[in-house]
């Protein structure tokens, strides 16, 4: 039994690597697909694709798997891409809104739809929920082998053109308009090496997610991350402490 039970616990750490990995290849495949959409897929001419190209790379991401990104955004193959956000509540009433990227809505709704039944939750209309976030412009700078400190930095970013920064023991997160982004990213790269440079929604408060309802919680939020439509779950809630 106890070698069974090594092989299932290989096999249980695996898996969970495998979804990891997944989850960031489904991030970088969406970050990929809005540059690519954004500023034409010829890295010479669009940096941020280039910073999302680079990233692939560290992340050991196949090749196919970014072709395929830049297929969708420039319409290779036929395929009809559309960009959909759906907002809906969770288990005791938590705001989530889930970014997704399909070329079937019907196919979407229904099991974005389904998620939310499964798991406690209910879709809303549009502007149900977003109004409790906010859109900014993000840019992350990890601090690893980076010399130098946090007013240095602060003074750096503000002068970029950020509103704001906070700092970790990991990293630099810089704060934008979401409309500066591009030459907020543009004049930081000059002396940086950016990991994110991206425009994401932040919520303005977080709902508890009570104990009894976090499995349901984590369940809906696995369901959509599993989901190869959705790009991006955006949350209001925090999971007590127990359970995270």
């Amino acid at each position: 039994m106890s070698g069974h039970s090594k092989w299932h616990n290989i096999q249980g750490r695996k898996g969970a690597q495998d979804k990891k990995r997944g989850k960031i290849f489904q991030k970088i495949s969406r970050d990929l697909y809005q540059a690519a959409k954004a500023g034409g897929a010829e890295i010479d001419g669009n940096p941020q694709l280039r910073l999302v190209i680079d990233k692939a790379h560290a992340a050991n991401m196949p090749k196919d798997n970014i072709q395929r990104a830049l297929d969708k955004a420039t319409g290779v193959g036929g395929a009809n891409y559309e960009e959909i956000t759906y907002e809906g509540y969770g288990p005791a009433g938590t705001a989530v809104m889930v970014s997704c990227l399909t070329d079937n809505k019907n196919r979407t709704a229904a099991a974005i739809r389904s998620a939310f039944t499964h798991h406690g939750g209910s879709l809303g209309s549009n502007g149900s929920v977003s109004y409790m976030f906010d859109r900014k412009g993000y840019i992350v700078i990890l601090r690893d082998d980076l010399n130098v400190d946090e007013d240095d930095m602060l003074m750096d970013a503000l002068d970029a053109g950020a509103d704001d920064m906070k700092a970790s023991d990991e990293k630099f997160e810089i704060f934008v308009n979401p409309s500066d982004l591009n030459a907020v990213r543009d004049e930081l790269q000059k002396k940086y090496t950016l990991d994110t440079a991206e425009v994401t929604m932040f919520p303005q408060t977080v709902t508890e997610v009570p104990s009894d309802k976090a499995s349901q919680y984590t369940g809906l939020i696995d369901e959509l991350d599993e989901n190869d439509d959705v790009q991006d779950v955006y949350e209001a809630a925090k999971l007590p402490e127990d359970a995270e």
